[in-house]
């Protein structure tokens, strides 16, 4: 199993960031992941009400500075949402990071949530089977752009005309990921075009179904499920109050995938999700930062669990 971070972007600073990006890379984790929105995951801001959800920093350029911060960690997006920028837009952000961080960049895709942030910004945010649908062919798009001199597609949604994207990136196969639980649509385009997958917040027994649901979709499409990273994100709370600290409203809403108590039982509960599927484990951190509880899990948890 590997294990990673993954740093949300609100109410914090672009040096506290590139800090703790540093000092999750020393302290020997192998990913670290930003996210993609506008406000806070928690944020309502209607009707005038004022509130520090909207002080979030931009994933694009937020990815581009963790690939220039760190040396060695893959730099990963869980996810950009494919109504905020065209797929052609994305392709080239994460070519071009790929090349910041010299081959490490992953691109990480999902169909987008966050109705308000659509709302504020007059985004058009359609019903979710519409947003799946672009969901499918953004990362079709993507792939085109990231592997082909010359893309062309013809969608609902997308169309590319020779479209090039170049340089490309320094991977061969840049990694694209889909992110999303959704048995009948997410988890099927998982199966047809992505290298890796990855849920937020889940049990173990819910995390074992959904991989068993990938499963299902990939032996539909004649794929080898192998072949997708399977990750999950979880949060890390040696006590209950640093759960209220970091999430807040969202608290029970994560609570089912918290890591708490002893380092034996944190343990034990990670490998339960190995058990379950799991070969990546990012542990979702927002500000205030528990950088503390962070060097704990690197001392205590992975020696433990981490491959020799």
């Amino acid at each position: 199993m590997k294990f990673g971070v993954h740093t949300g972007l609100q109410n914090t600073s672009t040096d506290e960031l590139r800090a703790l990006w540093r000092r999750i890379e020393d302290l020997g984790f192998e990913w670290i992941s930003i996210w993609d929105h506008f406000y806070a995951a928690d944020a309502t801001l209607r009707d005038g009400e004022t509130s520090s959800g909207s002080v979030c920093l931009e994933a694009v350029a937020s990815h581009a500075a963790l690939a220039c911060t760190t040396s060695s960690v893959r730099c990963g997006s869980l996810v950009y949402s494919v109504g905020y920028r065209h797929p052609a837009v994305l392709a080239n952000a994460i070519a071009t990071i790929d090349h910041l961080s010299d081959g490490r960049a992953v691109l990480g895709l999902g169909a987008g949530w966050h109705q308000g942030e659509y709302a504020a910004y007059g985004l058009p945010f359609p019903p979710a089977p519409v947003r799946l649908r672009q969901l499918d062919e953004a990362i079709q798009c993507v792939r085109l752009l990231l592997t082909q001199d010359t893309a062309d597609f013809d969608g609902e949604f997308f169309r590319l005309d020779q479209a090039r994207c170049d340089p490309k990136p320094v991977q061969a196969r840049l990694p694209l990921w889909i992110g999303g639980g959704g048995e009948k649509v997410t988890l099927r385009i998982a199966a047809r075009h992505a290298d890796g997958w990855n849920i937020p917040f889940v049990s173990p027994d819910a995390y074992r179904h959904k991989v068993e649901v990938l499963h299902a979709h990939c032996e539909h499409e004649g794929r080898d499920a192998d072949e997708i990273t399977k990750s999950v994100n979880l949060t890390l709370a040696w006590r209950e109050e640093d759960l209220h600290a970091q999430f807040g409203g969202m608290t029970d809403w994560v609570r089912p995938s918290a890591l708490t108590g002893s380092a034996r039982e944190v343990v034990d509960r990670i490998g339960a999700y190995g058990d379950a599927g799991a070969e990546w484990v990012n542990l979702a951190l927002r500000a205030p930062f528990d950088v503390d509880g962070l060097d704990r899990f690197a001392a205590e948890v992975l020696p433990q669990l981490a491959p020799s």
